[in-house]
């Protein structure tokens, strides 16, 4: 049996901390998969999906969860939409036949938004969602370092496809975004 969960369903006002709900069960899927070893039943692409480095020291218990989380872990994704240069929707598993709908954000960069303030803003916009849906189309896509973003609803994530190791470094790479530390971002005008 799959299950599929998204946070859009939160979102009405009546639902009061049903998104923050969300999270934590987010949260705690991603706990879940890291703390506990795959079945040595299952399939050669779950095995490899779900691989994680060594467990044989485990981290202490008043270790917060989300510093128990393994970085090696990468977690596969179904990419359903580019939302701009630096975000998209993804559908993670994270648990075999676990997935989780949500909004990945690229770990460490900063897009000009589709939202802009002058023209040359919406020219970079457009190019950096361009470009992050070419890279993204090369599929293999996987999410890993996962974190809570500053902004509800969506998470922070360093992604690679099947093609490029680090999307983050790509799109640095190519002029496309630029060095993000969670701070006050930077105007894309003038």
């Amino acid at each position: 049996m799959r299950r599929t969960f998204s946070f859009a369903s939160f979102s009405h006002a009546r639902r009061g901390n049903a998104l923050i709900g969300a999270g934590a069960m987010f949260a705690l899927g991603l706990a879940a998969g890291a703390a506990l070893r795959p079945s040595s039943h299952g399939t050669a692409t779950v095995e490899a999906a779900f691989a994680a480095a060594d467990r044989d020291a485990p981290a202490p218990a008043e270790t917060p969860i989300a510093h128990r989380l393994d970085p090696a872990i990468a977690y596969p994704a179904e990419v359903l939409r580019v939302i701009d240069g630096d975000t998209f929707q993804a559908r993670v598993r994270v648990w075999p036949g676990l997935d989780v709908d949500t909004k990945v954000r690229l770990r460490g960069v900063d897009a000009a938004e589709l939202h802009a303030r002058c023209a040359g803003e919406l020219a970079q916009a457009q190019a950096a969602r361009t470009a992050l849906e070419t890279i993204l189309a090369d599929g293999g896509v996987a999410i890993s370092r996962v974190g809570i973003d500053k902004y509800g609803g969506r998470i922070d994530a360093a992604v690679s496809t099947r093609n490029t190791a680090d999307v983050s470094a790509a799109l640095l790479k190519g002029g496309y975004a630029r060095s993000y530390d969670g701070g006050k971002r930077g105007s894309w005008c003038g």
